[in-house]
């Protein structure tokens, strides 16, 4: 089976209108960036965004935000995005907001066919409402549901035309979980190789989670906050 597309804008082709996406990364980190644009070149839109944060205002889901793509985020942290805030505000933008360990087990079940799971994170706080809730040796509880997309979007720094993938330092993040989660699974890389040239002790994700894998160029890979001692 031949997973290699050429670009960004034939791994995205197909995705339709009302699509639930999934979108790996870590704040500007581990983002697919060459997907994103061809996601706002292709026009597609109310779509809902699984990641773990909103980008910033002129770079990654921010950039989707500013030309109304998204109905909906599903989210962690998403505090560097002044139009997320204004739209939030506005009524223009749905936000479930979720713990990031929690978002990231909600990812991981989807992927590991786990319907739902305890955690007491969030417990007697908004996070709980409208959920069951549970005592487990006198401990309270709150049930979370998985997490699966029609698509998900990853970001690897090098990978094979078979789909193993191999992450990054902290690029690795989110990405290896919504992989597994993906009705169809998309994967950028920036160094792409021969079946073989990987180790296969350092594969991160197995291939049979990919089905379309692309050589991404020009990456930015910004850093969202430089912080330098004195």
């Amino acid at each position: 089976m031949n997973k290699v597309v050429a670009n960004a804008d034939e791994a995205v082709r197909d995705i339709p209108n009302n699509a639930v996406l999934m979108l790996g990364g870590f704040g500007l980190c581990g983002i697919p960036e060459n997907s994103i644009t061809a996601l706002i070149k292709s026009g597609v839109n109310g779509l809902t965004c699984i990641s773990n944060n909103a980008g910033v205002d002129d770079f990654g889901i921010g950039l989707m935000l500013k030309t109304r793509q998204v109905r909906k985020m599903i989210s962690s942290y998403v505090g560097e995005n002044a139009e997320f805030e204004r739209q939030l505000l506005s009524g223009e933008l749905e936000v479930e907001l979720t713990p990031q360990g929690t978002l990231a087990e909600r990812i991981r079940a989807g992927g590991a066919g786990i319907p739902a799971f305890f955690t007491p994170t969030g417990y007697g706080t908004e996070v709980a409402e409208g959920k069951e809730t549970r005592e487990f040796d006198g401990k309270m509880y709150v049930m979370e549901q998985w997490l699966k997309a029609d698509f998900a979007i990853v970001k690897a720094w090098k990978g094979d035309t078979m789909g193993n993938l191999v992450y990054k330092g902290t690029a690795r993040n989110f990405n290896p979980m919504m992989a597994t989660a993906g009705k169809i699974t998309i994967a950028e890389v920036e160094i792409l190789v021969q079946p073989g040239e990987l180790d296969p002790n350092e594969i991160h994700t197995p291939g049979i989670y990919i089905d379309r894998i692309f050589q991404g160029k020009d990456y930015e890979k910004r850093i969202e906050q430089r912080t330098v001692s004195k």
